[in-house]
């Protein structure tokens, strides 16, 4: 955590895994720390370059959909750490989906067949391909858990317009649309997703990380057929093997339920498996730069003299 504040910075928040400090009124400087979070609870270890795991994957793909929607980015001057145009946000998540599983399968298997107001086939198994994405909202919560909404809930509630949310629409299905071309390139399924975003003026932008494995489930695509035939569980690369982990040891983050120990090569393996994704994702070696808090401001403060704050 940052001790100092920046240039004419105004304010600051924490939140699960991000750090952000506001400029002015019209930057963001988001450090992405090495903290994890699973069930809205802070887990009590950091994990070693999982923030600029989240970063970099974050920056490749705001930089490979920039031809879809605005986005808020501006540089990456620190490995963990991103300079951006603040929005004001809508407060909703935009969870696009692409296949039954994690949180939709969860009520798909209790006998409901709706969520968010969208209506699931019947006859599917755990991880089938919907026929065409789903958008199921939630609302993003400043304090405890994100509660899922329905399109016209959101409307209803003034959270979005309907013109607004004709776009949020679009955009997220076209980010998703991408999202999977990229993976496919890569030999992943890019399973299920969310996005932000916020305003600027009239202008949407898309907000925050996109296509990390804190934000995203992705699957092997290579036998997934054969595994799926066989009822067997797919080889995934995401943040749900640590939700897997929390499950088996009885932890959802409810009320009287204590987070289980994390020991040392616990935490060695969903650090490998944040870099495994990285590598799969990018198509690169992942490079280990963990920067101190001293280098990080330091490399911010001097991209802000570049965008003239100072």
């Amino acid at each position: 955590m940052i001790q100092q504040p920046f240039p004419r910075q105004i304010n600051e928040y924490h939140g699960k895994v991000r750090d952000v400090y506001y400029i002015d009124n019209e930057l963001l400087v988001m450090i992405a720390s090495d903290r994890i979070s699973a069930f809205d609870v802070i887990l009590p270890r950091p994990i070693p370059f999982k923030g600029q795991v989240l970063n970099q994957i974050a920056a490749y793909m705001l930089k490979a959909t920039e031809d879809i929607c605005p986005n808020w980015l501006l540089s990456t001057p620190a490995p963990n750490a991103a300079i951006g145009k603040k929005c004001t946000p809508f407060k909703i998540e935009m969870v696009v989906r692409g296949n039954l599983v994690g949180h939709a399968w969860r009520t798909y298997q209790s006998g409901s067949r709706t969520l968010c107001g969208v209506t699931l086939p019947e006859g599917l198994q755990e991880n089938d391909f919907f026929p065409t994405p789903i958008i199921t909202p939630s609302t993003k919560a400043s304090e405890g858990h994100d509660e899922d909404i329905s399109k016209e809930e959101i409307i209803a509630q003034g959270l979005a317009s309907a013109e607004d949310w004709a776009i949020l629409e679009k955009y997220a299905l076209a980010l998703f649309q991408r999202g999977k071309e990229i993976a496919a390139k890569r030999g992943l399924i890019l399973v299920d997703t969310k996005y932000e975003f916020g305003k600027i003026n009239d202008t949407i932008y898309l907000m925050d990380e996109i296509h990390t494995p804190d934000s995203s489930r992705y699957f092997y695509a290579e036998g997934f057929e054969a595994r799926q035939s066989t009822k067997s569980k797919q080889k995934q690369l995401s943040k749900e093997f640590v939700r897997e982990w929390l499950i088996d040891n009885n932890f959802m983050g409810k009320e009287g339920q204590t987070v289980p120990e994390m020991k040392d090569e616990w935490i060695v393996t969903i650090s490998k498996r944040y870099i495994e994704l990285y590598e799969q994702v990018i198509g690169e070696p992942f490079k280990p730069d963990q920067k101190t808090d001293e280098q990080t401001y330091d490399l911010v403060c001097d991209a802000l003299k570049k965008l003239g704050i100072e």
